[in-house]
């Protein structure tokens, strides 16, 4: 199974930049081929919240356009800080799963190999994340119903810090709450975030947790505590997450643009290596 992972898109109206300057309605149609074209094909696209840049109802109907235009394989959505929760389960109602809860964007994948858990940490007005004593509920009932089933379970907001300090503000609060449910099924071997717009791995409980990269602009590293927040151009990128029986889950960084080569390997004859 093949799971193509995409994050924070901040989805404008047509014609309209996200921080003045970041044409994200370009960048995203850009990763929607480079996924549609990529070989083998994956079964399903994932996208980790941040949808919009916000929440607006012009910005829901691009994001429903842009996808019934390029994206031909079943795609699951979760919300994230800059989307609005009302909007986007009307502006996204067609897609599978985002109207299944009465209140919130959650709800289980079990029709592939691997399970997904998609869950809405949205805190309506915040740009941290939450997931309240209710939201906690179906998390622990949803792992439990499968706990042979390898799982991966997928937010916006990552349950961890991870040293960007104007990020780590804005996390998951609580997320000790979260690690102990987490803790609670063996089961789940991903956890998968976006938000931070950065490749971060780390471990929570038995998990191993990750940020994708956004595919449009990514937030500057930047370890000192006190440095102001900032966002530059390097490389758009996606995940893919790769699951077989014999290996389970393996990732990869894939970027959005073509770049020079490929190139055969042609070694010389003093290479050390050679057979």
């Amino acid at each position: 199974m093949l799971i193509c992972q995409m994050t924070d898109l901040h989805i404008r109206p047509p014609g309209k930049p996200a921080n003045r300057v970041v044409e994200t309605n370009v960048f995203a149609e850009r990763a929607f081929r480079a996924v549609a074209a990529f070989e083998p094909r994956p079964d399903i696209v994932v996208i980790t919240g941040d949808l919009t840049e916000c929440g607006l109802d012009a910005e829901y109907a691009n994001v429903a356009r842009l996808i019934h235009t390029f994206l031909p394989m079943p795609v699951f959505v979760i919300p994230g800080n800059h989307d609005r929760r009302v909007g986007f389960r009307e502006g996204l109602a067609h897609l599978p799963g985002v109207t299944s809860d009465p209140h919130y964007v959650q709800y289980a994948i079990d029709d592939y190999p691997v399970r997904l858990v998609m869950l809405d940490s949205l805190v309506p007005g915040a740009a941290h994340g939450e997931l309240n004593a209710e939201q906690l509920g179906f998390l622990d009932r949803t792992l439990a119903a499968k706990p042979n089933k390898p799982t991966i379970v997928a937010l916006h907001h990552p349950p961890f810090a991870c040293g960007i300090a104007h990020m780590d503000r804005i996390n998951l609060r609580d997320a000790a709450a979260f690690t102990t449910v987490i803790a609670r099924h063996k089961q789940v071997e991903r956890i998968i975030c976006g938000h931070h717009h950065r490749p971060i791995v780390a471990r929570v409980a038995h998990a191993i947790a990750s940020i994708a990269p956004s595919i449009a602009h990514q937030v500057e590293l930047e370890l000192r505590p006190d440095a102001p927040g900032a966002f530059l151009f390097e490389p758009p990128a996606f995940q893919l997450h790769r699951w077989t029986q014999a290996d389970g889950i393996v990732s990869h960084t894939a970027y959005v643009e073509n770049y020079p080569g490929p190139y055969p390997f042609v070694t010389d004859p003093e290479y050390p290596g050679a057979a």
